[in-house]
């Protein structure tokens, strides 16, 4: 890719390690949002009258946000700390899998948050509904719309 663009090598693991982290930033505001949201409903005297199984779903979603936040923000925390060390090859590696696996977080603590608010307020259909639509749109979004979109190799 390199000789296509004209950069060095370092030059193309300085622009991907930028645009890694400038992915990542557009991720972790969605989470930083619904990790909000998150806290704040325990707070509620709905929330304290939730069955056993409401509140099973929300510490879910709740650990789900955090591992996404750790995931998401685990790149940004490395290259700083290991700015200057010749180690950017190793982080857009490790940081690709991390994001990655951030994302997949992310998506599955908003389709249990979504699942549990339909349950509250329709009942256990309506969740069952949104949660699958919720996986079957990040699904095809995530994973489905990229395949497709990748070049062919001849």
């Amino acid at each position: 890719m390199a000789e296509r663009t004209g950069e060095t090598r370092n030059q193309q693991l300085t622009r991907n390690v930028g645009e890694l982290l400038q992915e990542m930033r557009v991720a972790q505001a969605g989470v930083q949002i619904l990790f909000g949201f998150l806290l704040s409903v325990v707070f509620t005297s709905q929330f304290r009258e939730a069955s056993g199984f409401e509140k099973g779903l929300h510490l879910s979603a709740v650990l789900l946000a955090v591992a996404s936040t750790a995931l998401l923000t685990a790149p940004a925390a490395w290259h700083r700390l290991l700015f200057r060390t010749g180690a950017r090859d190793r982080i857009l590696q490790a940081g690709n899998r991390v994001v990655v696996a951030g994302l997949a977080c992310l998506a599955l603590a908003i389709t249990l948050t979504v699942s549990l608010i339909a349950k509250v307020v329709y009942g256990a259909t309506a969740m069952a509904v949104v949660g699958v639509f919720s996986l079957l749109l990040f699904g095809s979004l995530w994973l489905l719309v990229p395949r497709r979109l990748r070049p062919r190799q001849e």
